[in-house]
């Protein structure tokens, strides 16, 4: 039993069935494809996968939605599947396909934490299947996993959150998975890589062999320039992969392509990453010049890896995305918070990949850890939690956790509980109705504040609102403390506060901060009542307000509450529709404001505008503002917009106008066509039904002939008018007319007519074949019948033609037509045969040509031809006769311009001809005859006045072939000896010719063949075959040849068979005569010529004064040579070797050398010339001087000059007149007159005059540079 990626069990047999099936290659990377034929008809095609399913990470509650577009012929069916359960709930799993589309729709309602799986989709057709699998992964954000938890009593959950904090710290963290790369990818790392960083990247994936490293690298490099040779000519400034601010990763690089039309691809961990030109796309690439600017947008840790620029198929850049440069992102989002007042609220986030950086942020202000705010990580680094402790409704805001680059916000609601609210009123009772207590606070704070912030807002008043009895302080030094009001945004309110005692002036405070009148804010005093009016409360005063008399504090929550507003320049009616072309997207921005959370809806035409509908429209609701985003306009979005933003306080609605605009549509058909008089076709159609959202300026009329592919411009109709008439067509052709309506956006689409021919008027039927009537030299007479049906009523004559047969060119008999029907053609060329058609002409014009005549020779009539002469024949066959004679007497009868060649069997009366027509040459061949019969044979020539008298044979012919003796075909160049070597093949050729076919003997010394030799025999030729000769095969072939009538032909020939002779005897060597050497050496065994092949020897000789072997006697045909003019003191070596025809022995050599000794000479002196030291000394001089430089920071600086002298010059570096020697930032070196300096990595202090002087003891020589450091552009 086999198991598949998604854990399906499949039966031995079905696996089989898989491993037969052909795999083929998707251009989409994820999708595998199955084919199960072996060839796939024409017009046909297995599934594939235009689109797949993209992987999701969802919050738990939300939906999920798989879209996969799938193509193939037949149409595919697509199915379905899930790992760990099956998708037959009709309720939570929906299945979709719109009608004729080919997009397919997986829905998952309200998802939870089981459905996290891995999911499949599959296209199947009667040829094979594509299958892609995408993963789903449900987050449970928070705390909140255990239903059961809502039940309990808050303060159970808040000791269960701390025990489960204390877990959380004990747990150590899981370790880390190790990194796996392919190690192919980790060598085209290394490749691309700077030799500094070899080291960080072998103790990175394990590599110890530094040296081996490097050699196999080296070898790579070499192979990896070979391959690259093919397409590109330099590479230059590869620039590593980087991450931006903006969280997009670059690198770049220079190419310089042999073939600009070569492809440039990406490949990520060796998968091909599809490429988009502009920065829509995740991929993109952007080309200036010989640069290739490659980014990475929208990046999560899955994009960490290797990616590889490859030029057709040819690696020429890696670098590689560390999982630790890309910036984090939001996995699992804020969601709202709602607690009762002094509960404490949870916010809980997850992130993508660790971030220290993270910060809490309430009302866009930094949140930091103190006895209010918790904020805690998980040991992962992943999730991040703040715990907001003692919720007050000052704490009711929008909270917000940011990365850097992106951030995940929430609200935060906080309601005033009941028991608090019981205990507030209690309070304000007793406070009332107090023995001795003044009338008047109680009427100031129950009446006055209560006049300008309840009595309007309908809000609780704030002698009875929601404050508890920590806000009052204590009740020795308060009667009546600050409460907590809620009040809409621009209204006035008054906050109070009633002392038992006068404690001074006392001071208002905002959130620890003293308050002024420049605040906004008038502060009143009447005995112990301290009050502060706020006439017109704005969002920024919201907060906590404490009043401090003396040291009595009295504290107090302001919110303010309104309902959601739209930014004026948005809400205000009317407005300009907003006009967009279709095809392009569209983004409405809608700014607002609201202190609770909102809801948007909007809404087209009073419908509602789904997010994610079937056109990609997307409904997003962000902080302060709301959009609405079109992928594509077109027509049907057009309409009235209404967006509406609905809070727990009111609501606010805004309207839109939406004008797409495009080019007209076609025109509504039919188009119809009618025939005028003449050569004239009347077009008529209606507008278009949507003209695209401007007015018709004309409309354009194009037709084409049907048969061509060119339309042709006719003209212009105008836009009140659709209607054209077409005068320049031609009668009797058809045509196709096509219209399109033009606007201000240009030309809309077409409305194209059906095929329609213009009929021509009626013309004249042809008239029937002429007959003729006389023949002669002088012309031809002819008469016609004359032509029937439409239009032959109307004829004005006739057009005589006339063209020679066989020819297609035809010329006027006549200049004007014939008004007869009976006329003689003149002016003919005697000899020539003639054909002669009619033509009818009408008022209308000519008609169709009619049948042409007989052929006929213009000449007068002839005498009959005379008998053939020399009847005779001159081959025979078993089927057939050949037969040749002479023509006529030309001076007694007139010529013949064919023969007649007719038979007649032996036991048959009737003469039959043996072939169609007249024969035109004076031989033929009579086939198809009866073996060994008779016949009788006749030949007649043939002219125009008939038949002349027949001429035949006297003697019966019979049909057989002709009986010829055997010979044998040799000329000069047949050889009648043949030599060979042994082991090889010997094919000897005999032709012959003979009929018919004679027996054939070979015979070897006048014996059969031995059984080792073969002998073929064909039509003409007979050969002897002996596959291996050998010594016993020589000797003397006959090849006789005898026919039926026992006549013979014999051919003879000799063959002998030898081999290399053997090596020569040893050689002795002697000196017979002084200043001569005598080599004689023992005779081959092959010398006695037992095989009759002549043998001689070949002498060569190796002296010390000449090192090669050299031939000295040929043909020598003794055992003994005599080499003269030997020299004393050199050696002599001797070789000889055996030949004969067939070739050379193996070489004898001497074992010693032959020496003469040198005789001793007087010793003499040689003189040798004085010689006289030259001047070389020589001033310093710069043969190659130094260079300005340009480099951007932190580049390597390398400066070099050529320097020249005797003595040898010593060269001082200075900058800016300051000498560098002893400078550790520098190095210097003096190679050979080849003087550099070196600068690591320069920085912009390394800017300046730099000068290198060369000097010794005749004088010195100076060279200057510049050297500019810019700043780098990253």
């Amino acid at each position: 039993m086999v198991v598949d990626e998604l854990g399906i069990e499949m039966t031995g047999m079905d696996t089989l069935k898989r491993k037969s099936k052909t795999l083929q290659k998707s251009s989409v990377p994820g999708v595998s494809i199955r084919q199960v034929v072996e060839e796939l008809p024409e017009g046909c095609s297995t599934p594939d996968f235009k689109q797949k399913p993209i992987p999701l990470a969802l919050q738990e509650g939300r939906n999920a939605i798989f879209r996969a577009v799938v193509c193939g012929e037949p149409r595919p069916e697509v199915h379905w599947q899930r790992t760990k359960g099956d998708l037959s709930d009709p309720s939570k799993y929906k299945i979709s396909s719109p009608t004729g589309s080919k997009e397919h729709v997986l829905q998952i309602d309200k998802l939870t934490g089981e459905d996290t799986d891995l999911y499949r989709c599959t296209a199947v057709n009667m040829y094979g299947e594509a299958t892609c699998s995408v993963r789903l992964t449900v987050i449970e954000v928070g705390f909140r996993k255990s239903r059961k938890r809502h039940k309990e009593p808050p303060q159970d959950l808040r000791k269960e959150l701390m025990d489960f904090r204390k877990m959380l710290k004990k747990r150590a963290p899981p370790a880390a998975p190790e990194e796996k790369m392919d190690p192919k990818q980790v060598w085209q790392l290394l490749m691309t890589a700077d030799r500094k960083d070899y080291e960080q990247i072998c103790r990175k994936y394990g590599i110890v062999d530094f040296r081996g490293m490097l050699r196999k690298l080296q070898a790579m490099q070499k192979e990896r320039e070979d391959r690259m040779a093919q397409y590109v000519h330099t590479i230059s400034n590869l620039r590593h992969i980087r991450v931006t601010k903006e969280g997009v990763a670059v690198f770049d690089l220079e190419l310089e392509l042999k073939d600009p039309a070569s492809k440039v691809y990406l490949y990520k961990d060796g998968e091909m990453t599809p490429l988009g030109f502009d920065n829509q796309t995740k991929h993109c690439l952007r080309r200036l010049g010989k640069r290739y600017h490659f980014q990475i947008q929208d990046l999560w840790p899955e994009d960490a890896g290797v990616y590889q620029v490859r030029v057709e198929d040819a690696e020429v850049f890696s670098t590689e995305l560390e999982a630790s440069a890309v910036p984090p992102r939001v996995v699992a989002p804020l969601a709202g918070a709602h607690c009762e007042q002094e509960a404490d609220a949870m916010f809980e986030c997850t992130l993508s990949s660790p971030c220290p950086g993270a910060t809490w942020q309430f009302q866009q202000r930094l949140l930091r850890p103190s006895d209010r705010y918790e904020v805690s990580v998980s040991p992962d680094g992943l999730t991040h939690r703040l715990v907001v402790k003692g919720a007050q409704l000052s704490d009711m805001g929008l909270y917000s956790l940011g990365t850097g680059l992106h951030t995940s916000s929430a609200w935060l609601l906080v309601e005033a509980g009941k028991e608090q609210s019981h205990v507030t009123a209690s309070a304000d009772y007793k406070l009332q109705v107090r023995p001795g207590g003044p009338v008047g606070s109680a009427g100031i704070h129950g009446c006055q504040s209560d006049a300008t912030h309840s009595c309007r807002s309908g809000q609780e008043q704030p002698g009875t609102g929601n404050f508890s009895e920590e806000t009052q302080g204590p009740t020795s030094h308060f009667s009546q403390g600050l409460t907590d009001n809620k009040v809409q945004q621009a209204e006035a309110t008054m906050l109070s506060s009633t002392l038992t005692s006068d404690l001074g002036p006392g001071a208002w405070l905002k959130d620890g901060v003293k308050l002024t009148a420049q605040d906004g804010g008038t502060f009143q005093r009447q005995g112990l009542v301290h009050g502060l009016l706020l006439p017109s409360v704005q969002a920024a005063q919201a907060g906590r307000h404490p009043f401090v008399a003396g040291n009595q504090q009295s504290e107090g929550a302001l919110s303010t509450q309104n309902a959601p507003t739209i930014a004026p320049n948005v809400a205000e009616q009317p407005r300009e529709p907003l006009e967009v072309k279709a095809g392009r997207p569209v983004r409405v921005k809608v700014p607002f404001e609201s202190r609770l959370p909102a809801q948007v809806s909007w809404r087209k035409d009073r419908a509602e505008v789904p997010d994610g509908g079937g056109r990609g429209t997307q409904v997003a609701l962000g902080d302060g503002c709301t959009r609405l985003c079109l992928p594509s306009a077109s027509r049907v979005d057009r309409g009235q917009y209404s967006k509406t933003l609905r809070s727990a306080r009111g609501s606010a609605e805004a309207q839109l106008t939406l004008q797409v605009t495009d080019k007209p549509q076609p025109s509504q058909g039919p188009l119809e066509v009618q025939h005028g008089h003449g050569a004239r076709v009347h077009l008529r159609w209606q507008a278009p039904r949507d003209d695209g959202g401007r007015a018709v300026q004309h409309y354009v009329v194009e037709r084409r002939q049907a048969g061509r592919s060119t339309w042709l411009k006719v003209g212009e109709a105008p836009a009140d008018s659709p209607t054209f008439t077409d005068a320049q067509v031609e009668q009797g052709r058809k045509y196709v007319f096509r219209v399109r309506a033009v606007t201000s956006e240009g030309a809309g689409q077409t409305l194209q007519s059906e095929e329609v021919l213009v009929a021509p008027e009626a013309l004249t039927k042809p008239p029937a074949a002429p007959a003729i009537l006389s023949a002669s030299s002088q012309g031809n007479t002819m008469t016609w019948a004359a032509p029937r049906g439409p239009g032959s009523a109307h004829v004005l004559g006739y057009l005589i033609e006339k063209r020679k047969k066989g020819s297609s060119i035809s010329t006027a008999a006549d200049a004007q037509p014939v008004p007869e029907k009976r006329w003689t053609v003149a002016d003919l060329q005697q000899g020539c045969q003639y054909e002669f058609p009619v033509t009818a002409m009408s008022p209308s014009g000519p008609g169709e040509p009619g049948p042409s005549s007989d052929a006929v020779f213009a000449w007068d009539p002839r005498r009959l031809p005379g008998p053939v002469r020399d009847l005779r024949v001159t081959d025979t066959s078993h089927a057939s006769i050949t037969l040749s004679w002479e023509q006529p007497d030309p001076k007694s009868w007139d010529e013949a311009m064919g023969y007649v060649v007719q038979l007649r069997g032996s036991d048959r009366p009737q003469w039959r001809a043996c072939h169609g027509g007249t024969v035109a040459a004076t031989t033929y061949t009579a086939k198809g005859l009866r073996p060994r019969e008779n016949y009788f044979v006749h030949v007649a020539a043939v002219n125009d006045g008939g038949c002349g008298h027949p001429t035949a044979l006297d003697t019966l012919i019979q049909a057989r072939p002709v009986s010829v003796c055997p010979k044998f075909l040799t000329d000069s160049s047949t050889k009648d000896a043949l030599t060979v070597r042994a082991g090889d093949l010997v094919r000897v050729p005999v032709p012959f010719e003979a009929a018919p076919l004679p027996e054939v003997t070979w015979l070897k010394d006048g014996l059969p063949l031995p059984q080792r030799s073969v002998t073929t025999t064909m039509d003409s030729l007979t050969q002897l075959l002996i596959p291996v000769a050998s010594p016993a095969d020589g000797g003397l072939y006959t090849v006789l040849l005898r026919n039926p009538q026992a006549k013979e032909a014999t051919y003879n020939f000799h063959v002998r068979v030898a081999a290399t002779p053997q090596a020569p005897g040893p050689i002795c060597l002697r000196e017979n005569v002084p200043g001569t050497v005598t080599a004689e050496w023992g005779p081959s065994l092959d010398e006695d010529g037992s095989d009759g092949t002549p043998l001689h020897y070949t002498v060569f000789t190796r002296s010390s004064a000449h090192g090669s072997w050299r031939e000295v006697a040929d043909r020598v045909h003794t055992n003994r040579f005599t080499l003269l003019g030997v020299l004393p003191g050199h050696e002599y070596h001797f070789r000889v070797v055996a030949k004969n025809e067939l070739g050379a022995s193996p070489p004898s050599d001497t074992s010693q050398p032959w020496y003469i000794p040198r005789q001793q000479r007087d010793r003499f002196a040689v003189r040798t010339p004085s010689y006289r030291e030259p001047e070389l000394r020589q001033k310093p001089g710069f043969l190659v001087g130094l260079r300005a430089h340009l480099l951007p920071q932190g580049c390597e600086c390398s400066m070099t000059c050529a320097v020249r002298g005797a003595p040898r010059p010593r060269v001082t570096w200075f900058k800016d007149g300051q000498s560098l020697e002893g400078d550790p930032a520098v190095h210097s070196a003096d190679v050979l007159g080849v003087c550099s300096l070196v600068i690591p990595r320069v920085t912009l202090k390394d800017s300046g005059q730099y000068k290198a002087v060369a000097e010794n003891m005749l004088g010195q020589a100076v060279s200057t540079a510049t050297l500019i450091v810019t700043e780098s552009s990253s």
